[in-house]
């Protein structure tokens, strides 16, 4: 695609801080997600500080060659719950999910080590086009849900569909208002307009469900109000983010041996798994701005980074890191890979995190508004992937099935349990495509005759 910003282009210094604002509006929502959904006291603010350090830790090790920004793994739930339930305390458990994130971290090193030896083309051959791009629609596809999820977040849903009322349709209104905002704006924008559509959606989105909850306070009807402007009472000027080291220091003495036998168990696989997906969200990136990140800086670059930048994310927020896809699609809808974007975006993402105004407004940005937004990025990560197979042959059969193995399997919410390992659709997708590829490639492309008339 045509970028506005090439990876080593720097806007100036206004546009740039708008520029990376908009990065970090894109991947808020799901980096402070994390924390949120495993509990125990962890630290949103915390988590933001860390995803801001591990992107710094992966821009180093890539030599500020790929622009992408690293948040919080969704991927490690299932592993941090265990850490916690298997730990004798809380801090011991903080301390586990910090062991976690580092036997996750030297996985991917080890696999760096290995890439780096043997090369990538192997990976080429494995995973070609006909494997890649359906997965990485997979990718867009299964958060797909999500970003409905919350468009409706006012709304009741009994199972067969979405009750509206009043405050599910206002909650939609805004959602829609944000989503045609950042199109209009994307589509038919002039210069910043075009740049920052995400900036220009949710602020309009915001400004609307401010409207109908000012409306509602002033005349005490609960269904108008969309914003809980209640946090801002207690909220702090300047805080120090409550860092997982500090908590982990104080349990460390209550780690044995077995304990760190169960940490191992329920990271060390999923590390395996989030690896697929770390090649699928690069390879959407490169098609993105027009370069094989996988030769250069090199796969074995960007694992070290996403290894290293998790472990050290996870020392200051307890998250393992992973390359976001919201920050693919915001790259791609904007046309901004601007390396320095991605650099200032995770120096604002530390400097915000000591900020209490600006984390609590954060915070209060209602989730039908991210909804409206989302329908956005993760459509443009499901169209991306769908772009790299446009020039694979689909009338052979054989390519015509890896697809639709991929599709049909990631689609259908395919995930398995394998004792404390969970494998997600993608991952249980780019498996069965993968074998499926490699069965079926044996076979040569038919040859289609034209009968001469």
């Amino acid at each position: 695609m045509k970028l506005a910003y090439d990876i080593k282009d720097k806007p100036k210094f206004g546009q740039l801080i708008i520029f990376a604002f908009q990065q970090l509006l894109a991947i808020l929502a799901a980096t402070i997600a994390v924390p949120s959904i495993v509990g125990n006291g962890m630290s949103q603010s915390a988590a933001l500080f860390g995803a801001g350090v591990g992107t710094i830790v992966y821009l180093l090790f890539t030599k500020f060659r790929s622009p992408v920004f690293l948040g919080s793994s969704f991927a490690f739930l299932g592993s941090m719950f265990a850490a916690f339930a298997g730990a004798v305390s809380v801090e011991a458990g903080y301390a586990g999910i910090i062991i976690g994130a580092a036997f996750a971290g030297l996985v991917y090193v080890a696999i760096a080590i290995i890439v780096k030896v043997a090369g990538v083309k192997w990976i080429d051959k494995l995973m070609p086009a006909v494997v890649i791009g359906p997965t990485v629609s997979i990718i867009g596809l299964s958060l797909a849900g999500n970003a409905v999820g919350d468009a409706l977040k006012f709304a009741e849903n009994d199972g067969s569909g979405f009750e509206m009322g009043l405050h599910g349709w206002l909650g939609f209104i805004c959602a829609l208002i944000t989503l045609f905002v950042v199109m209009i704006c994307s589509v038919f924008g002039k210069k910043m307009a075009k740049l920052i559509p995400f900036i220009i959606g949710i602020l309009a989105g915001y400004a609307v469900a401010a409207i109908f909850t000012v409306i509602g306070t002033k005349t005490n009807n609960p269904e108008l109000i969309i914003i809980d402007f209640s946090v801002f009472s207690n909220m702090k000027v300047v805080a120090i983010p409550d860092f997982t080291f500090i908590k982990a220091a104080k349990g460390l003495s209550a780690v044995n041996g077995k304990y760190i036998a169960t940490i191992a168990v329920a990271y060390i696989p999923v590390a395996f798994v989030v690896f697929a997906e770390h090649i699928a969200d690069h390879k959407n990136l490169s098609s993105v701005v027009n370069k094989e990140l996988l030769e250069d800086p090199g796969l074995h670059r960007t694992l070290l980074g996403d290894g290293v930048g998790s472990i050290v994310g996870a020392v200051f927020g307890g998250c393992p890191n992973t390359t976001y896809g919201e920050s693919v699609g915001c790259v791609a809808i904007t046309g901004n890979a601007s390396i320095v974007t991605i650099l200032t975006t995770a120096v604002m993402a530390i400097v915000i995190s000591f900020f209490g105004p600006f984390v609590t407004f954060l915070s209060t940005i209602p989730a039908c508004v991210m909804g409206g937004v989302c329908i956005t990025l993760y459509g443009f990560i499901a169209v991306s992937g769908l772009k790299m197979i446009q020039k694979v042959d689909l009338d052979q059969n054989k390519n015509l099935f890896v697809v639709a193995v991929i599709l049909i399997s990631g689609i259908g919410g395919m995930t398995l349990k394998i004792g404390a390992v969970t494998l997600t659709e993608i991952a249980c997708a780019l498996i069965l495509g993968i074998i499926t590829n490699v069965i079926l490639s044996r076979k040569k492309d038919d040859v289609v005759e034209e009968t001469a008339e």
